[in-house]
């Protein structure tokens, strides 16, 4: 077999195919395309057609770059026959029960494997626990084309590492790992890799250390964030503010920096449980993890909570008070709403019969409406408010100042003050409650 080659990819011989084409893929399959004949397939035919027109909904290549990028679009599975490097970046989302859901990565191993051509690398880069590749994709792609692993084909995991919304550490300047079931097919797929990515390429020992760098690497952070969330809420009882512990303790120069906060998207809210899940297959209870994902999503509940007390504290009706949500995606200055714990929030004041509206100038309005199905408003629409709870530190929230949160609250009541809730610290504390606000940070 005749093992696909820098070379031939170079002088177009060779296709190169991005399966998966979100916040991961898209990304991968521009600065290919830039390089070498790249085809980007995806199986929803309305973000194809998004992405054709340049527009780009996810926001992490820009459409200017998207237009001009020599990449072609595809929902055509048979496309996948022309290409002899094949990179997997669908989504690895969980069941209800917190279990792994991998049925978008057997979908996309069905198609590949039905349209996979002798002397093809597919290398993997959707997250998932250790085993997977080796034992569940490998078996799918060869009972659907046929083709024998390591004999007529290659395999390979390179965990992608991309932080959405991040403009610092993008794909071409991080650390990419790389892993295959042999010593030769790393070389290749460090080599085609190397490419796109100007920092350095690791290759890790084995395919299931690879996986479990990646599900390790997100379990810790949220271990760390779980960790700041009890100090929030112990130091909170206690009548400590939080951040103000946290400026004197990151004095010190091993201080890790975490800060407390809700803790959601498609990463560090997901990944913690396929370690969980294939740790309990293995006869392991992974007790620190297990309890860090509690913490981390019980915050909807707390800060659900202390809306509503600090709201009764400012005198206000509840029931009828007007409620703005400032920014519903999981991250700041990014329009991804999966697994967003201001979500969550959202719908459990909703569920207290409480009127809620939306603000979040980065949301597609369309994702958003299937989504939740609240009230959505624009910044300069927001009027006569009760209280503004700022879930996520968007840049235009951060450049708000006191004068113009006031001019977004209701004015002339006795006895009661507008509330700020201000879950990342974006507001001075002092300049805030100088103008009357009442005013909770976590």
């Amino acid at each position: 077999m005749t093992i696909v080659t820098l070379e031939r990819l170079l002088t177009k011989k060779d296709a190169l195919a991005v399966v998966g084409l979100g916040y991961v893929g898209l990304p991968i399959a521009v600065a290919f395309a830039e390089k070498v004949k790249t085809l980007g397939f995806d199986i929803d035919e309305e973000k194809i057609a998004k992405y054709r027109q340049g527009i780009d909904v996810t926001r992490e290549v820009g459409e200017e770059k998207l237009r001009s990028a020599p990449l072609e679009f595809t929902s055509d599975p048979e496309r996948l026959q022309e290409a002899s490097f094949i990179i997997v970046a669908v989504p690895t989302p969980i069941n209800g029960d917190k279990t792994p859901n991998l049925d978008p990565m057997i979908v996309a191993c069905k198609l590949i494997g039905q349209n996979l051509s002798p002397g093809t690398i597919v290398v993997f880069e959707s997250t998932v626990y250790p085993g997977v590749t080796e034992d569940v994709c490998v078996p799918m792609l060869e009972s659907s084309s046929g083709l024998i692993c390591g004999q007529d084909f290659k395999v390979g995991y390179s965990p992608e590492r991309i932080n959405p919304g991040d403009k610092i550490h993008r794909l071409e300047n991080i650390c990419k790992i790389v892993s295959a079931i042999d010593s030769e097919t790393v070389d290749a797929i460090a080599a085609v890799y190397g490419l796109i990515i100007y920092g350095s390429i690791y290759r890790a020992s084995s395919i299931k250390v690879a996986e479990a760098a990646k599900v390790a690497e997100n379990a810790q952070r949220d271990v760390n964030i779980a960790f700041m969330n009890e100090l929030a809420m112990a130091f909170d009882r206690m009548g400590i503010s939080t951040k103000d512990v946290l400026d004197a303790m990151n004095t010190k120069w091993n201080a890790l920096g975490f800060s407390p906060g809700l803790v959601g998207g498609h990463c560090i809210g997901v990944d913690p449980h396929y370690f969980i899940y294939q740790a309990q297959v293995m006869d392991y209870r992974s007790e620190i993890i297990a309890i860090g994902r509690q913490i981390n999503d019980g915050m909807v509940d707390f800060i659900t909570d202390k809306v509503i007390k600090q709201m009764i504290r400012a005198g206000k009706n509840v029931k009828t008070a007007a409620i703005y949500i400032m920014g519903i995606t999981f991250k700041e200055d990014c329009p991804d709403m999966r697994n967003s714990k201001a979500v969550g929030i959202c719908r459990r004041l909703a569920d207290y019969g409480l009127t809620v509206t939306i603000v979040d100038p980065l949301i597609d309005e369309e994702a958003f409406s299937h989504e939740c199905g609240l009230p959505l408003a624009r910044i300069e629409e927001v009027r006569e408010a009760d209280c503004l709870i700022f879930l996520v530190a968007h840049q235009q929230f951060k450049e708000l100042g006191a004068e113009e949160l006031v001019a977004m609250c209701r004015q002339g009541e006795e006895q009661s003050s507008s509330v700020i809730i201000d879950i990342k610290n974006i507001f001075d504390r002092k300049e805030i409650e100088r103008h009357g606000f009442s005013y909770w940070s976590l």
